[in-house]
């Protein structure tokens, strides 16, 4: 009987102590991440755009944390967004997300997915679920457990650089036979209801879904706006005139550099406006980005009010960013192919249960760097195959040390290079040998190259040697020593 009682009471000890493992597993928080394409730094009049009109981020920003200084590393081809949906979704870095799409695209080693991001929040115990753009090597459906509305890089009719569509316009004095509210152009009104809308309603479906569910929620909602073609019902574009609209400060009728930096007039992203560019056709185009995004926005504002009405809002981390930046105009550019920080940065915003308010952070960080953050958040053990760092402890206010001290990494094919550190930031054009400098601080723009300043030659050579680091550290093997001698610089 003694013997009895005692086996009793061990497993009585026992059952106890797991079920606050369990309890603790069952109230993790809950995960969302909402992940425009084509976002550029400025494009939230929360930060200071007076123009556009972005209520729903806006509140989003005041109720959380903001990283100024966020970055994409840049693209292996001319879609960028491949690489950096690859690097949020492996948390490699570049050239090895690089080669394990490489893999992908072959079926190889698709082992590998176990260690997505889908796929280890899923075994932590998560609902996972997928809607909108994905453009990674790999079926979503092997990574995230519910996935609806798959969409492509690009609505397929605009795919092809042979269509005129929405392409070469607008020529002043002539008329635009493009129409970015006709929803018979098909593009993101494709299948009958724009894509924005669409993944606002999958989101929204999710939560409901969640709702049915105890364990905590990882929802991956992938915007393809405000990429082209810029499309929003007119309500929204009334909402900018184009006498209302001013050029960006940095814009320009051409890029003198455009061909050696691998942005020709036959890239697609360049050849939606005329050459050389004309205050009116790039008006026109900012004035479409605008309306697109205010129109994500408000799709956005739904999703907020889904989550609060779920009663789940207390207990969720929410993200919100893009996968790279825009040009619209600056630098004589319309794309993302570019190390100029319209190309390379984007908003990060993060709210959460313990997420200062109304917070701003200057500290830099890469936007894969959300993969390794909702890691933290869910008590998983980051893996030594990611690359990226949680900015958690960074947000909260338990650490103010920067994540990246050795500097912030770009690459775009083999046609630049970019080390941003300190003030300065060091971009280098191999194939024509250019080095630009740029004074961040000063120059926050990038309008004043003082790369042939003799005051400057120490700067550069320091960056240069930073940046070879960089390049053993990421796998980069185009050897810049080739090119480059220091001597020269």
């Amino acid at each position: 009987m003694l013997r009895f009682c005692s086996l009793f009471l061990l497993l009585l000890i026992m059952g106890c102590t797991a079920s606050p493992s369990k309890k603790s597993k069952d109230n993790l928080p809950n995960i969302l991440f909402l992940f425009a394409d084509d976002y550029t730094y400025d494009a939230i009049h929360a930060l200071g755009n007076d123009i556009i009109q972005t209520p729903n981020l806006d509140r989003l920003l005041h109720n959380g944390t903001h990283f100024t200084q966020a970055f994409n590393m840049g693209g292996w081809n001319g879609a960028v967004c491949m690489a950096s949906r690859a690097m949020i979704i492996t948390g490699k870095s570049i050239w090895k997300a690089k080669a394990l799409t490489d893999q992908w695209h072959h079926k190889k080693n698709v082992e590998e997915k176990e260690n997505s991001w889908g796929k280890l929040m899923e075994k932590q115990g998560y609902q996972t679920y997928m809607s909108g753009k994905w453009h990674v090597a790999i079926d979503p459906k092997e990574i995230f457990q519910n996935v609806r509305n798959v969409r492509p890089g690009m609505p397929k009719d605009f795919f092809r650089k042979d269509n005129p569509k929405g392409y070469n316009r607008p020529i002043e004095g002539e008329k635009d036979t493009w129409s970015p509210s006709d929803s018979l152009n098909g593009g993101f009104w494709e299948g009958g209801k724009h894509w924005s809308e669409v993944g606002k309603d999958d989101a929204i479906d999710f939560l409901k879904q969640s709702h049915e569910q105890d364990a905590p929620f990882f929802m991956y909602i992938a915007f393809n706006a405000p990429h082209d073609p810029r499309q929003s019902p007119q309500s929204f574009l009334d909402r900018y005139p184009l006498e209302d609209i001013p050029l960006p400060k940095n814009w320009l009728a051409e890029y003198p550099y455009k061909d050696a930096i691998g942005n020709p007039k036959t890239l697609r992203d360049e050849a939606l406006a005329p050459f050389p560019r004309t205050p009116y056709a790039i008006k026109t185009h900012i004035k479409e980005y605008y309306a697109i995004i205010s129109h994500l926005d408000e799709q956005i504002g739904e999703i907020m009010r889904a989550l609060e009405a779920s009663g789940k809002a207390d207990n969720t981390y929410i993200f919100f960013t893009g996968d790279h930046g825009l040009s619209v105009g600056k630098h004589g550019l319309l794309g993302k192919q570019s190390l100029f920080d319209h190309s390379i940065r984007v908003p990060l915003i993060v709210t959460g249960p313990d997420i200062p308010k109304n917070q701003k952070i200057n500290h830099e960080v890469y936007l894969q760097d959300i993969m390794a953050t909702s890691l933290h958040i869910g008590n998983i053990s980051a893996l030594p195959s990611i690359e990226f760092k949680s900015f958690l402890n960074v947000a909260q206010g338990k650490e103010d040390k920067p994540l990246y001290p050795e500097g912030i990494y770009g690459a775009y094919i083999d046609f630049q290079r970019m080390i941003r550190k300190g003030n300065y930031k060091l971009i280098l054009y191999p194939k024509i040998k250019k080095t630009l400098l740029f004074d961040l601080k000063n120059d926050p723009l990038e309008m004043n190259d003082l790369s042939e300043k003799i005051q400057y030659k120490d700067t550069i050579k320091n960056l240069f040697i930073d940046l070879k680091q960089l390049q053993l550290k990421m796998g980069d093997t185009l050897n810049l020593s080739k090119i480059y001698s220091l001597e020269s610089l």
